[in-house]
């Protein structure tokens, strides 16, 4: 992984490519643009094409994402096109789990999933209010400490910080520790759905938010299951209390794929580009965005070296027990 990721770095190639395998999702979440079943695109990828893409692109890191992903009945064979013969790049899936059985997450463990990234919003049934997925809560509860106790330490909870599910998030944490799970917290962006509802702003929530952020920092140092790097999580109270992070790498670091195979520099813009070359000479040189903070734009704002470093203190972790994400 860090051949690949210096390798990268060096010749302009995306770290991290997030593959959107359909837009269609069995919830409908109050923070998302992507809710709902929804007729799949003409020219539709199929497994193939994803493994030409990425033969192209030579990520370190892919997500496939949707929408659900797990709504592809052929999710087994684009796992199996995405995964090169040396175990790269690092696999991780994005999904609700409404669909996941334990059958199926040692299925696709077994085709090369590095990483079950399951959204948890709220740590009981407030979740599936926002989610708009009546029982989805009891589904996780019921199914994550079972994959959890097949000891791969390959399951991370995935929190969106809203205004709704602030007073939440260290709750959100000990249920990750109760489960013998990772957690990781992200921001909500008006961005995705031209909302402010969910976004946090005012001085007494923004109070919280830091209170909270550095409590998750200490109980990180103390105990792991928190897979965020200090700075991201710092640097989450700064995008919320500022509302603009500068600096982004989208289409450079990182870009999505449609389900029709068209590329964009990240999921919060409509426009479509054939090439990353493109994205750099349209976009990227253009590109003055902060409004957003999501995981992969968050992590990926370190420099070359951080990174490296970030890597190599995830890796003695993981030999020391505590398993921590790419």
């Amino acid at each position: 992984m860090v051949a690949r990721g210096t390798w990268s770095f060096v010749t302009g190639r995306p770290l991290v490519v997030s593959f959107e395998v359909t837009h269609s999702c069995t919830s409908n979440c109050r923070h998302c643009d992507k809710g709902g079943i929804k007729p799949e695109p003409p020219g539709l990828l199929k497994a193939e094409d994803y493994g030409r893409l990425r033969a192209a692109l030579k990520p370190m890191a892919v997500q496939l994402s949707g929408g659900e992903p797990l709504l592809r009945k052929d999710i087994g064979d684009i796992v199996r096109a995405v995964k090169e013969p040396n175990g790269l790049p690092y696999t991780i899936l994005v999904t609700n789990a409404r669909l996941l059985t334990e059958d199926k997450y040692l299925m696709l463990r077994a085709l090369g999933v590095n990483q079950f990234s399951i959204s948890m919003d709220f740590p009981d049934e407030r979740h599936d209010d926002f989610r708009r997925s009546p029982g989805l809560f009891k589904h996780l509860s019921g199914l994550v400490p079972k994959l959890s106790r097949h000891g791969f330490g390959d399951v991370v909870l995935n929190t969106a910080i809203t205004r709704e599910n602030l007073p939440t998030l260290r709750a959100g944490y000990d249920k990750a520790r109760q489960w013998d799970v990772q957690i990781s917290y992200s921001a909500y962006t008006p961005l995705r759905t031209g909302s402010l509802e969910h976004y946090i702003s005012s001085p007494e929530d923004l109070e919280v938010l830091r209170r909270t952020l550095n409590e998750l920092l200490e109980l990180q140092a103390q105990n792991g299951h928190i897979t965020n790097s200090p700075w991201t999580l710092s640097g989450t109270y700064d995008f919320f209390r500022t509302g603009n992070i500068p600096g982004c790498q989208a289409g450079r670091r990182f870009l999505v794929v449609k389900p029709d195979g068209g590329l964009r520099p990240c999921s919060m813009f409509e426009p479509t580009y054939g090439s990353q070359k493109e994205i750099l000479e349209k976009f990227v040189a253009k590109n003055e965005c902060g409004g957003c903070y999501v995981s992969i734009r968050a992590y990926l704002d370190a420099s070359f070296w951080t990174l490296l470093k970030d890597n190599v203190r995830t890796r003695v972790l993981a030999r020391n027990g505590r398993p921590q994400s790419c």
